[in-house]
């Protein structure tokens, strides 16, 4: 049996609620589309970096003599603390996108004054 792949992809599916959840946010707080779309776009842009970030991958060389269930537990050790590493990292930068897209909309309402 193939693969199943997700259409949408889910990178495609969160992009599309974080810009339908963002519009409806500045819009039931008064926003005009200039600044709803201006903010669409920042968030867009911003979050298509922070998956071209995410984008990892490591290479280990295990020690020679260990046994198949001594490989299979230290592989499982490594892809928990790396799958813990990851969560860590995007809750951060997602953190870090909001603080970004915050101060890029007041930029830009005070720059059209």
């Amino acid at each position: 049996m193939g693969d199943i792949l997700d259409f949408p992809s889910q990178r495609a599916q969160g992009m599309a609620w974080l810009d339908r959840e963002l519009r409806k946010l500045l819009a039931s707080r008064g926003a005009d589309q200039a600044l709803i779309d201006f903010a669409a776009t920042q968030l867009s842009n911003i979050y298509s970096e922070l998956g071209d970030s995410e984008q990892q991958s490591i290479s280990v060389t295990l020690p020679p003599g260990l046994t198949d269930a001594e490989r299979e537990q230290l592989y499982r050790d490594i892809d928990e603390g790396l799958a813990n590493m990851r969560r860590e990292n995007h809750a951060l930068l997602v953190r870090l996108m909001a603080r970004l897209v915050l101060t890029e909309l007041k930029l830009f309402q005070r720059e059209r004054g």
